[in-house]
């Protein structure tokens, strides 16, 4: 059974950054793809980006490309989310979530991923 647990989440100035990370136990991580998706109150739980198991290729969202980047470290089991440029509309919970899939391409649908973390809050001050 694959656990994650976040953690880096703050406040933080506009136009300041932040670093998340996502740790892995349970199953060999070097085996399945990495995703981080957020939720706004009052919103839905909408994707951020994704990267594949080598850590060779990632997507992202419109809203945050160019500011924000996933990579990962398959010995240290653990993803990480480095967030730049923020803005008041990034603050929401960020959750990490695990895709056993081993698909073509990179999913962006909640429903593609089986184990999700508890979230960390990322609060951005205007």
């Amino acid at each position: 059974q694959v656990q994650l647990v976040e953690s880096g989440g703050g406040l933080v100035q506009a136009g300041g950054s932040l670093r998340l990370s996502c740790a892995a136990s349970g199953r060999a991580f070097s085996s399945y793809a990495m995703g981080w998706f957020r939720q706004a109150p009052g919103e839905e739980r909408e994707f951020v980006t994704a990267i594949n198991w080598s850590g060779g290729s990632a997507y992202y969202a419109d809203s945050v490309k160019g500011r924000f980047t996933i990579s990962r470290d398959n010995v240290k089991n653990t993803v990480y989310l480095q967030m730049d440029s923020l803005k008041p509309g990034d603050t929401a919970v960020y959750y990490c979530a695990a895709d056993f899939g081993r698909r073509s391409r990179l999913p962006t649908r909640l429903d593609a991923y089986d184990v999700w973390g508890q979230g960390t809050q990322v609060t951005v001050s205007s």
